[in-house]
């Protein structure tokens, strides 16, 4: 990228509304105890996709989170099939849509047998990356290296839920440290293959609680109870969670010497010192920061449970999403944009969010925080993850019994759709899934299309 920093889309001072399409891509090894996971086929926009880029177009974006299906595409170590996305980056193209290609969503090729944790995943990732960006530049120069470390690294190294299976801090420690030099490596073969590329790191917003204890009254006859402040245990395990949300991209960053906060906890953990050197030296700048905040998940309250801390999601609306912007401004002060947000509910729901997180990030811009744009995700809604695990929480906090039953009981998709899209998804007779325009459609249409009136009457002042 060119030393003035982003040009046209997220440029200095402008504001880009982006939208953004399910994109989760995860094929296990034949040994593995889950079905594919793969979102563009559960939601059919494997079929519908040029239809689907339409309706991103009408709603008013100009630009896209696109996943582009790295397990599918790289199918064998230097051998890649682009048809498919040759055609579909071409016509977003043509639709004047500027593509942020998601290049690792959760998932890694069958043949990389130990996914994050192989020896070999840094220079199998950086050859696809370097191979995608030659081959688009022009066509897509926004590239997001990989979605959500903490998020995949809770789920391939922490809970061994998707490959590489690993578990506890010890999995975990070394899911991310792949994933770290995954990163570099791959930001070094895009600006290689593309010097004019837009690197927008994309991490998840870590917002952790301790629940404050609740005792009985000691007397027989009443059923009141009181609160006292959280257990030690549950406050230290907050701040750890909170301060773990920043590692993975410290790591990629270079910053975690052996001053760094989490070093030592990172060697207690199996990192080795020779690794986090190696880290430290191949630091990389990134150009924009993605920040993923949904208000309803995000946030998580910590309790004593019987086998374990237990997480709770809860609502902080706005006040979450505003808390999280400005932690990652404070330590990183780079360029962000919300690349991911969204709430599962009904219309008036959705449509009070599309509204008010835009007034939430507007008023930070204008406080002077540099935030330069805002993503709808999904656009459609999405089948739970549970589904490729038979119905069971693959979550890392609690899901009502009576919502896990119903899931694993049905053959049918509809219990597994999460209600948080501009699009509804309607599943039909024959399994397919019809899509559905809402008023959150509208709220967003509105909000996009203000912006797009504002940026008019600039240019027209400016000429």
């Amino acid at each position: 990228m060119s030393a003035s920093g982003p040009r046209g889309a997220f440029a200095p001072g402008t504001f880009t509304f982006v939208a953004g399409i399910e994109d989760t891509c995860v094929y296990p090894p034949l040994h593995f105890a889950m079905a594919p996971l793969d979102e563009h086929e559960l939601t059919g926009h494997d079929l519908a996709w040029r239809d689907d880029l339409d309706t991103v177009a009408a709603l008013g974006a100009t630009a896209l989170r696109y996943g582009v299906d790295w397990p599918r595409v790289h199918v064998a170590p230097g051998v890649f099939d682009w048809a498919v996305l040759d055609e579909r980056l071409a016509y977003a193209a043509s639709l004047g849509i500027t593509v942020i290609a998601d290049l690792v969503h959760y998932g890694t090729p069958t043949w990389l047998e130990d996914s994050f944790a192989d020896p070999g995943y840094p220079a199998a990732v950086a050859s696809f990356a370097g191979a995608f960006a030659g081959r688009y530049a022009g066509v897509v120069d926004h590239v997001t290296p990989l979605n959500e470390p903490i998020t995949t690294a809770s789920f391939a190294g922490l809970r061994g839920v998707w490959p590489p299976a690993l578990t506890g801090w010890r999995g975990w420690t070394r899911v991310v440290l792949g994933i770290a030099a995954g990163l570099q490596h791959t930001v070094a073969a895009v600006r290689s293959a593309n010097p004019d590329a837009v690197i927008v790191h994309v991490e998840a917003s870590s917002l952790v609680t301790a629940s404050p204890a609740v005792t009985a009254s000691p007397s027989a006859s009443s059923s009141a109870s009181s609160a006292s402040p959280p257990s030690s245990a549950l406050v230290t395990e907050a701040a750890l969670l909170e301060g773990l949300g920043f590692l993975p991209t410290d790591l990629v960053l270079g910053r975690v010497d052996p001053t760094h906060a989490f070093h030592d906890w990172l060697l207690s953990h199996g990192a080795s010192a020779a690794a986090l050197a190696e880290l430290v030296d191949g630091a990389v700048t990134i150009d924009l920061l993605g920040v993923n905040y949904y208000p309803d998940l995000s946030p998580r309250r910590l309790e004593h449970g019987p086998d374990g801390t237990v997480q709770h999601a809860y609502d902080r609306w706005t006040e979450g999403l505003v808390a999280s912007l400005t932690r990652f401004d404070t330590r990183y002060g780079l360029p962000m944009v919300v690349t991911e947000t969204s709430i599962e509910g009904d219309d008036t729901v959705r449509s009070a969010w599309v509204r008010d997180s835009v007034a939430a990030v507007r008023s930070l811009v204008d406080a002077g925080v540099d935030v330069r744009g805002w993503t709808w995700w999904p656009v459609f809604d999405f089948v739970d993850w549970s589904y490729a695990s038979g119905g069971r929480n693959v979550e890392e906090f609690a899901v009502a019994p009576d919502v896990v039953a119903e899931r694993a009981g049905s053959g049918r998709k509809t219990p597994y759709l999460r209600r948080m899209g501009l699009v509804r998804l309607e599943e039909q007779s024959d399994g397919t899934l019809a899509r559905q325009l809402t008023g959150a459609a509208e709220a967003y249409r509105a909000v996009a299309g203000q912006a797009g009136d504002t940026v008019s009457r600039d240019r027209a002042a400016s000429g």
